[in-house]
């Protein structure tokens, strides 16, 4: 059985920073793609950066130049660092994987981790 699970959140100030971590376990083939998605109150979850193929990374807009992805693909390992962070950041962060190179894969979620940015 497939666990994907994150950690890292917490309680911050404006302009403060944190990293997300998101550690996958189990039987799996292979890890295509990794992601950090996020849910703020009352809104649809949006895509905040993801890596796909080993080597190609995508950023959400507001994500570039504040959020940093890197991945350890030996230890299944996914890191979000968050940097200058703002109030409008708080939210839900959820990280997923994809589990195929083809569309026959399917998507695991771990159970999310808070991010409170507040003064």
């Amino acid at each position: 059985q497939v666990q994907v699970v994150e950690s890292g959140g917490g309680s911050v100030q404006p302009g403060g920073s944190l990293r997300l971590n998101c550690t996958a376990s189990g039987s799996m083939s292979v890890i295509y793609a990794m992601g950090w998605y996020r849910q703020a109150p009352g809104k649809q979850p949006e895509l905040v950066a993801e890596s796909t193929g080993g080597d190609r990374i995508n950023y959400a807009d507001f994500a570039k130049g504040q959020f940093t992805i890197s991945r350890d693909i030996p230890k299944k390992v996914l890191y979000l660092q968050m940097n200058s962070l703002k109030p409008e950041d708080t939210a839900v962060y959820y990280c997923n994987l994809y589990d195929s190179e083809t569309a026959l894969g399917y998507t695991y979620w771990g159970q999310g981790t808070q991010v409170s940015v507040s003064s």
